[in-house]
């Protein structure tokens, strides 16, 4: 009695410490109670126009499943056919076989592989509410699988949980996507419905399902697993001796293969011609619904879960939410039409600036095909490159620096050696303006540096976006990770004068009595940047757009859109894996990121301002079509002044103050300390009235001087205060037009274009290939305008 009551003891002790280790937070088995509704929610937009349906469906590893069938509408011979192959206990145990599990700790034990023994009722379990373990071969999946399976059977009957596995198990692979569930697998196998296959087709899907793909592409090899299953079928008295003999001799045509039969049930050929034939027929079932809206409506299932749960979300109300048909019409439209490199596809986000609401969302390039799950407009944590340095340059704004102020375009002393995209530096001044517009490496650095990384990581918090770790002064050139959802919220506070909003979607949802059982409320914003301050930032992104022309090396002239003033930055990762744009205006902010799905880099000729800006700009042009032509809204205290020929927002009581040189060590003495700048390139407007806008004939940016021998980074540190042939002076970039066009006070609706000016050495397109000697892209490239020595080269996040 003693040994029986030690033994029930360290049992007892050992099924604690499994459940202390293993039991805790697990899912809950009502997840899976979506088969059983029946309505459909109806989802609105902002305007209160039927835009979408939600139905239930079950995730399935990777893939969701979301044309769910009752079990009326699966053929009965599939539905004993998957019940004889899969789990012959099935409707004897109570979610574990024992026998089952003896077994497969057996083949443990014997052939290393903890595989086997599971029920139909563990399969559920793994393939929706354990999917996160992707099937991980381990004790804990095992001990989950069989808490789980215990619980899903107490609440569950076995006719649900067969449904619910039908409607889950893969296929096989569709292409473009996965073949799960019974739906799936006939339409794409055999070009029907699930309802009307017959026994013969039955016990070929049930056959294939341990290794479809395999099993598939060698049908002569596994024609006796379904003589086999057939006679256990029998056996277990799902079919008769007559029932089977027939199924056996009847002829089937799994697409793509031709087959010659003879009377008697055996192959007389068997080839495999049409294997694509599987995606093809998949395909045509489902593009023919085109799936509007998709990952809007994706996005607000996952929004809704946590908040209400799937009861009241698939239980036939309504749901109305902050999409703009409109925008999320034209954002799909740009993706349809994006012109991609191969193997690349992309994820949009469209936000309002004044509420954070959804406007709209694209998470994969569209196509006819159904699309995929992943969506990587929110999903996705993609590097950034040059787009985050406008929120870099903000802060130093909101420091009290102006865009006239200079920092110093030389390398960097220390272990990390950026360098600009031409591997070229001038070894003087430039303006934070022209720094912007360039999207150079070297200044934008020493700002950093200047202002401290802590600082820095402080604000993109702020801001809804999470700096890595120790990413160190590369995080001011790109190695953050967001989702284009993150970019576009973050752009909007330029917009809306310096105010966070959460990204929302859904306002309030109503169930199918029409009684309210959620409402958003109100947007609280944060403010992360002071009025004017967002003003500042904001006329630079505006800058970056209009400054220079195409043929001056201008980042994103392809972003503009007639009759609106729009604002943006340009992005590009290590390897042109990544490829960005986000902009704002007045009423519309947005980010595009196009790259591959699993990482990897793209063609040497795509540019971030060629391939991301011209869907972005599609998508906001369309979404502003029909409105009445606004403008940004101006904060008092700004005024205008023209530097260098470049009109630039100024702080109304900074605006005559003399620009400040850096050069990033924060020093106020010592030569390269800051130092004043003669207050002539400053010019102040004489009229402050609005003006017409100006051409390129009458203002331009003067061309910043370039060092007398450019040359690339040094493999040795270089000096804390770099000599160059001739000193740097602060004052000496020159100003080709002593005559600058008056500036207004508030901008003009089109900013500004330069006047052709001599061709600047430093301003090295990134547009143009053509323009460019062998670009060698930077771990953060900027637009194709920056690069790293490969020393230095920052290890690639993906």
């Amino acid at each position: 009695m003693n040994i029986l009551g030690g033994a029930l003891l360290a049992a007892a002790v050992g099924a604690g410490g499994l459940w202390a280790a293993w039991g805790r937070d697990l899912p809950s088995v009502s997840d899976l109670d979506v088969l059983e509704f029946s309505g459909q929610t109806r989802v609105y937009d902002r305007a209160g126009t039927l835009v979408g349906t939600l139905t239930p469906s079950l995730s399935s590893g990777g893939s969701v499943n979301r044309d769910l069938l009752k079990a009326g509408e699966i053929s009965p011979w599939l539905q004993k056919a998957v019940v004889t192959s899969e789990d012959r206990r099935f409707y004897q145990h109570g979610g574990v076989d024992v026998i089952g599990i003896a077994r497969g700790l057996i083949k443990g034990v014997l052939q290393n592989d903890l595989e086997g023994g599971s029920s139909i009722t563990q399969q559920v379990v793994k393939n929706t509410l354990l999917a996160d373990l992707h099937g991980a071969r381990t004790p804990e999946r095992k001990f989950k699988e069989a808490v789980l399976a215990y619980q899903l059977e107490r609440n569950f009957d076995k006719k649900q949980i067969l449904n619910a596995y039908l409607n889950v198990i893969y296929w096989g692979d569709g292409g473009s996507s996965d073949i799960i569930g019974a739906g799936g697998a006939a339409h794409a196998y055999f070009g029907k419905d699930a309802r009307a296959l017959n026994l013969a087709e039955s016990v070929y899907l049930a056959t294939i399902i341990p290794a479809p793909n395999r099993r598939y592409k060698e049908f002569k090899s596994y024609r006796p697993l379904m003589k086999s299953l057939l006679t256990r079928m029998v056996e277990d008295g799902q079919v008769t001796q007559a029932e089977a003999d027939a199924a056996w001799k009847t002829p089937i045509y799994p697409a793509g293969w031709r087959l010659g039969w003879n009377a008697d049930g055996t192959l007389r050929s068997a080839n495999l011609e049409r294997p694509d034939r599987l995606g093809e027929n998949l395909q045509r079932t489902e593009g023919a619904r085109r799936y509007p809206n998709f990952y809007y409506l994706q996005a607000v299932e996952k929004e809704l879960l946590p908040l209400i749960g799937r009861k009241a979300l698939y239980g036939g109300g309504k749901i109305y939410t902050g999409m703009s048909a409109q925008a999320q019409s034209a954002a799909e439209e740009a993706s349809r039409g994006a012109r991609l490199p191969d193997g690349a596809t992309l994820g949009a986000a469209l936000v309002r600036p004044d509420s954070g609401e959804v406007l709209a969302l694209v998470g994969q390039k569209l196509t006819d095909a159904r699309p995929s799950d992943w969506n990587n407009a929110t999903q996705a944590r993609r590097q950034v490159g040059s787009s985050v340095k406008p929120l870099l340059y903000a802060l130093a704004l909101e420091k009290g620096w102006k865009q006239s102020d200079t920092v110093l375009d030389a390398p960097i002393r220390g272990d990390y050696q950026p360098m600009n995209y031409n591997r070229r530096w001038t070894g003087r001044y430039v303006t934070l303006r022209y720094s912007l517009d360039h999207s150079l490496n070297l200044p934008t650095v020493r700002i950093g540096q200047e202002l401290g990384i802590p600082t820095f990581e402080a604000k993109l918090r702020d801001l809804g976006l999470t700096p890595p770790a120790n990413a160190g002064l590369s995080l001011t050139i790109g190695t953050l990770e967001a989702s284009p959802l993150q970019m576009a919220s973050a752009y909007a506070t330029f917009a809306n004068g310096g105010l966070y909003y959460a990204p929302t979607l859904v306002r309030k949802v109503e169930d199918a009595r029409g009684k309210v059982i959620y409402t958003r409320a109100a947007p609280t914003p944060k403010r992360v940047w002071d009025a004017r301050t967002a003003w500042l930032g904001l006329d630079m992104l505006r800058g970056v757009v209009n400054d220079l022309s195409a043929s001056q090396g201008g980042l994103a002239t392809r972003a503009l859109i007639p009759g609106w003033p729009v604002g943006g930055k340009t992005g590009t990762t290590n390897d042109v894996k990544d490829l960005w744009f986000a902009g704002v205006t007045p009423t519309v902010a947005g980010a595009v990121w196009v790259g591959k799905q699993e990482g990897g880099a793209l063609p040497g000729w795509a540019y971030s301002g060629e391939i991301p800006t011209p869907i972005w700009q599609q998508a906001v042009a369309g979404t502003l079509a029909g409105q009445p032509e606004t403008d940004f809204r101006q904060p008092d205290g700004v005024t205008y002044r023209v530097v260098r020929n470049v009109n630039m927002a100024f702080r109304t009581e900074d605006a005559d103050n003399e620009p400040v040189a850096r050069d990033g060590s924060g020093s106020t003495t010592g030569f390269f300390g800051r130092r004043r700048q003669p207050a002539p390139t400053v010019q102040p407007s004489p009229d402050p009235t609005p003006t017409p806008a100006v051409t390129e004939e009458t203002a331009a940016p003067a061309p910043e001087p370039t060092a007398p021998t450019p040359e690339p980074v040094p493999v040795d540190p270089v000096p804390a205060t770099p000599v160059t042939p001739e000193t740097p002076d602060p004052a000496a970039e020159p100003t080709p037009d002593p005559t600058p066009t008056p500036a207004p006070d508030v901008p003009v609706q089109n900013p500004p274009e330069p006047l052709p000016t001599e061709p600047d050495p430093n301003a090295i397109p990134d547009q143009n290939p053509g323009d460019q000697a062998e670009p060698l892209p930077d771990p953060t490239t900027l637009d194709g305008q920056d690069t790293t020595d490969p020393i230095n080269e920052i290890p690639p996040v993906n």
